[in-house]
């Protein structure tokens, strides 16, 4: 189904986008809806609370967990290449990762382990069923929280400020905790993508930004997608801010002297590039033209269809309402139809969000695409407000 885009449905997404940049509430959001050749963009809003001029169409976000897809990307560029196989142990590139331990229960002092069953392989890390990741508890309610938060890792919760280490001393740190689950049992959400970047470096002996240029980002024409802002493009960056619990919004990340400023010591595949609308709409084009980019190959259909179909068990999905929802389940790096699809105006297809405030889902069912890049957080995974009304917005904008 991909009959274009009405102009009365356009007009209300411009009306109910631009409420929320008025009221300050969002102060920066760039927004895009595609069905079949029918795109639309928006581009509302400033660089910051306290700079009157507007918004650009080539504005600068931190797009957060956003980075997640375009990482599984990558690794399925090798594997299409033969350089990896989903059913590989990451030891082979990542030994520290060898003989590993497994909690007896969440509950558990770190010393309270039996042996991990099998080994962890390159799919686990894709389908962040690797054994550990995000426990949604306040922090401090079990050991293993307080442990990882000691070792500075930044991977059971957000991912700013980033570690002063680079990715060896991240893996070796991570070597030294159990893991929660035992491989390939349960979906536990961020820490597969924060390893499986820094098996891309180990496999291909380059540095994930450059591996990532050289592979995706050039070949795509993502030219302002990096882990860093360099000086001469800091003047289309945008603050980013966070809700402060009172109706407001505080800072989160200048634009300078901030997070991004400098090429961080380890490239966190997990949550941290930046990118404009053209940049990561370019990525989501090539995704829905199945690897394909202005006619030519980059990525086989067959990875893409492993990257946007469900992997998880029953049991797994419902292990993650709040991630997943109701309807929802997870590919290689993002979150995929389930057994049922959701009603619109709740999106359902293949993407993910970001914690910095920015989403992309692309619901195959309608061919509808839509992505958000904005620059307040979310606070937890249910969708903000703004969010909402582009949803209600993109589904009542459908041309019948």
């Amino acid at each position: 189904m991909s009959a274009g885009l009405d102009a009365a449905g356009l007009r209300r997404l411009h009306d109910r986008l631009a409420a929320s940049t008025e009221s300050g509430q969002v102060p920066a959001m760039v927004a895009l809806l595609a069905r079949g050749d029918d795109v639309h963009t928006e581009v509302l809003g400033r660089l910051a609370l306290h700079d009157p001029a507007p918004l650009r169409r080539d504005a600068i976000f931190r797009i957060a967990s956003l980075s997640k897809p375009i990482a599984a990307a990558g690794a399925m560029l090798l594997v299409d290449d033969g350089m990896l196989s989903l059913s590989d142990p990451v030891e082979a590139w990542l030994p520290e990762l060898a003989n590993r331990r497994v909690l007896r229960s969440l509950e558990s002092p770190l010393d309270d382990t039996v042996p991990a069953a099998r080994a962890i392989t390159v799919e686990d890390l894709l389908t962040f069923r690797l054994g550990f990741g995000a426990i949604m508890v306040p922090p401090g309610t079990y050991p293993i929280q307080n442990a990882e938060a000691e070792l500075g890792l930044m991977t059971l919760g957000p991912p700013w400020p980033p570690p002063s280490f680079g990715s060896d001393e991240w893996i070796a740190r991570f070597a030294t905790l159990p893991l929660l689950h035992q491989p390939g049992t349960e979906w536990r959400y961020n820490t597969g993508a924060q390893v499986l970047g820094i098996l891309l470096e180990r496999a291909t002996g380059q540095p994930l930004e450059t591996f990532m240029r050289e592979r995706l980002f050039e070949p795509l024409g993502m030219v302002d997608t990096s882990f860093s802002v360099p000086a001469e493009k800091q003047g289309r960056f945008t603050t980013a801010y966070m809700p402060d619990g009172a109706g407001g919004l505080r800072l989160l990340d200048p634009a300078a002297g901030g997070w991004w400023n400098e090429p961080p010591a380890m490239a966190n595949a997990a949550g941290m590039l930046v990118s404009t609308l053209e940049d990561f709409w370019a990525f989501v084009s090539m995704i829905v033209a199945k690897g394909r980019h202005d006619g030519q190959p980059l990525l086989s259909p067959g990875a893409v269809e492993a990257m946007t179909r469900d992997h998880l068990s029953a049991a797994q999905r419902a292990s993650a309402p709040l991630f997943l929802g109701s309807h929802g389940g997870w590919g290689y790096g993002m979150a995929v139809p389930g057994p049922s699809r959701a009603d619109p105006p709740e999106p359902s297809g293949y993407g993910w969000n970001g914690g910095t405030g920015t989403v992309w889902t692309t619901d195959p069912d309608y061919g509808l695409t839509g992505i958000v890049l904005s620059t307040r957080a979310m606070t937890s995974p249910e969708p903000p407000a703004h969010m909402v009304d582009f949803w209600q917005a993109a589904y009542g904008a459908l041309a019948r």
